[in-house]
């Protein structure tokens, strides 16, 4: 079982037309991917790399212009079944206040159970065990617009948790987040991973939410540059740098430290690695 495959991308490529001008541009060219259930992915690129296109294609969103997608071996492109995928996949987003459509918390993490049809001393259970997970039991009672970003944004991820997908796609989801809340949203995604088996990708521009997955994939103009695990991917720095991306910032000094002549180990990406280093 614990090879199996979540998510299957073959050739797959996106075309849209150009507002500009109306040509057509590609946002994913030729892409094959396969990720394993309960694995932890983090995709990197900057802005226009085709990142969210990717994303918005995992659970069926969008669909490929050319090539398939698989999701728990159901192919998006069957609108019977679109359903079945979301409640495999599901997404959360950049900004919480998209996501929210209650006036109380758990009423809000109730609506995606809701409209599965699912019966009501389940979907009773399933607020209480998602708001638990995220840690948010303690405001079920609260109205999402008082609570903090971070807050939201585990209310978000709670409500999504609520209809049990075996893999959740985060966009972003610390994008509009001060660093306190961007910590509680990166330990709340490592918990789903580490402790729910939940299958994670997760589309960032930090590279130090990226150091936490099992592998790094780096996008650039919509194709599959570089792939492998984080200490593979950011001891690559000057390739990170010709294609517009910082490495973290552990990484950084200890490659700083290399070029005036310390004898560092140049795959540092944690500080305690660092730390040991110097």
């Amino acid at each position: 079982m614990e090879n199996e495959i979540m998510i299957n991308i073959e050739n797959v490529s996106y075309e849209y037309k150009s507002y500009v001008d109306d040509s057509i541009q590609l946002a994913v060219k030729d892409l094959s991917l396969n990720i394993k259930r309960g694995e932890f992915l983090a995709i990197l690129g900057h802005n226009g790399s085709g990142k969210s296109t990717l994303a918005k294609m995992m659970n069926g969103m969008i669909l490929p212009t050319r090539g398939e997608v698989y999701v728990n071996g159901i192919n998006t492109k069957d609108e019977d079944k679109i359903w079945d995928i979301r409640s495999k996949a599901g997404m959360v987003f950049q900004n919480p206040d998209n996501q929210i459509v209650a006036t109380i918390v758990e009423e809000d993490v109730a609506f995606g159970p809701e409209n599965l049809g699912i019966p009501p001393e389940e979907i009773r259970k399933r607020v209480d065990d998602s708001l638990e997970t995220v840690g948010m039991s303690e405001y079920k009672k609260h109205a999402p617009h008082l609570l903090s970003g971070g807050q939201k944004q585990r209310v978000a991820i709670a409500g999504i948790l609520a209809m049990e997908p075996d893999c959740i796609i985060f966009d972003e989801p610390t994008a509009m987040l001060d660093p306190s809340g961007r910590k509680e949203v990166m330990e709340t995604i490592k918990r789903l991973n580490k402790d729910k088996n939940k299958t994670i990708v997760l589309i960032t521009h930090y590279m130090d939410e990226a150091v936490m997955a099992d592998r790094v994939m780096v996008l650039n103009e919509g194709e599959n540059v570089l792939m492998g695990t984080p200490r593979e991917i950011f001891t690559q720095v000057e390739t990170l740098k010709k294609l517009g991306l910082d490495v973290p910032q552990v990484t950084e000094l200890a490659y700083e430290l290399r070029k005036e002549g310390f004898d560092i180990r140049k795959d540092c990406i944690i500080i305690e690695e660092l730390v040991e280093a110097l």
